[in-house]
């Protein structure tokens, strides 16, 4: 291996060049070049970082060792989570430890990052919401875990500091379907955005599900609704993958009103095929439209993803278990639906109501 003066193809000795040897994953004896230094220490370096990627040496630079992390991860993921992996890393990982090497990084390094991310402010002087600081905190622990279970670094420095914020945001909103129902007239002077939040309120998909369907998706003989697609602006771009999660995929029975009301909004859309989104927008104007709807009828404002959180609180008024209402959802797990169980005050009553029953029945039965 060498480091030396380029005097070939016109460089005349102005720069410099690497040529070393290298072992790649198969074990083979493989030579390498690159050229066009200014100086012999950045050849240097290069050379050393490079050799350090293909041993997978443990004291390359954190950088060469995100972007090796992010290649390994890439294909296992969805584009939509790839992206928003590779935009915290870029915005709040790799600044901070640019300069340090993968074994570089202490406890110690990662509690003054930790304090910088504490610190920093937007211009309205509000912190980052707890929530996200522990996601930001999660992304710097796995890129660790896959160091350890991959390339032979000792142990996660990130094991000895407490986690960042915390897992859970905000108590979860809704509406009461009287609520919903008052918010639904604001909605009716445009058809795509009634129709819309009609589909979000009465089955509790997801904005990505519901802006992915065409009309393939209804069956509306057998009243059924195909889950199978979610739609994403990632980088600007407009795309349509696999739905959140394996469960994701479903079909749900949808009430005789809304599938007469889709068949309507379906038949009154301009030059549509098999493929045309039905509702050809994006999250955004959904918001926009959210945001106006409460401002007319007063409703207090939700997240357009709390009209899923209302229908859930519909379902459990009405008497349906955790294991019925996660099927229909598409939860992986019924523990994921149980959390939603406090969202219905009312139905804590009848149970208290119904306790008061039974102690009275039983009191009268003694006497």
């Amino acid at each position: 291996m060498a480091v030396y003066k380029d005097k070939w193809n016109g460089y005349n000795g102005d720069s410099w060049r690497v040529e070393c040897y290298f072992k790649n994953w198969k074990g083979e004896r493989k030579r390498h070049g690159k050229r066009g230094f200014k100086t012999k220490r950045e050849a240097q370096n290069y050379e050393r970082e490079f050799l350090a990627k293909s041993k997978k040496d443990i004291n390359m630079s954190f950088v060469s060792f995100v972007n090796i992390y992010l290649q390994d991860i890439k294909p296992q993921l969805k584009v939509s989570t790839f992206a928003t992996k590779e935009a915290i890393i870029e915005s709040h990982i790799k600044p901070y430890f640019s300069n340090l090497s993968l074994s570089e990084i202490t406890p110690t390094e990662i509690l003054k990052w930790q304090n910088e991310l504490l610190m920093r402010r937007d211009e309205q002087g509000k912190g980052y919401s707890p929530v996200y600081l522990r996601t930001i905190h999660n992304q710097l622990n796995a890129i660790f875990n896959h160091a350890v279970r991959y390339y032979d670094l000792p142990k996660n420095p990130c094991y000895a500091n407490k986690k960042l914020g915390k897992s859970k945001g905000r108590e979860m909103l809704f509406w009461t379907k009287e609520e919903y129902m008052k918010f639904s007239e604001a909605m009716k002077l445009k058809p795509a955005s009634y129709y819309a939040f009609q589909l979000l309120y009465w089955t509790g998909i997801r904005e990505g599900e519901l802006l992915a369907l065409n009309r393939t998706d209804f069956d509306m003989n057998n009243r059924k609704l195909r889950i199978n697609k979610n739609f994403q602006v990632v980088k600007g771009k407009e795309i349509i993958q696999t739905p959140k999660t394996e469960k994701s995929n479903r079909i749900i029975d949808i009430p005789q009103f809304l599938c007469e009301e889709i068949q309507d909004y379906i038949e009154i859309l301009y030059k549509i095929d098999d493929t045309t989104r039905i509702f050809p927008f994006k999250k955004s104007y959904l918001h926009h439209e959210m945001d106006r709807g409460c401002k007319a009828t007063g409703v207090k404002r939700i997240r357009v993803h709390d009209l899923r959180h209302s229908h859930c609180a519909l379902l459990i008024s009405l008497g349906y278990s955790p294991i019925e209402i996660a099927e229909r959802l598409g939860h992986e797990s019924v523990t994921i639906t149980e959390r939603y169980a406090h969202l219905y005050p009312s139905v804590q009553r009848k149970m208290a109501d119904r306790l008061d029953a039974v102690f009275t029945d039983e009191n009268q039965d003694k006497e």
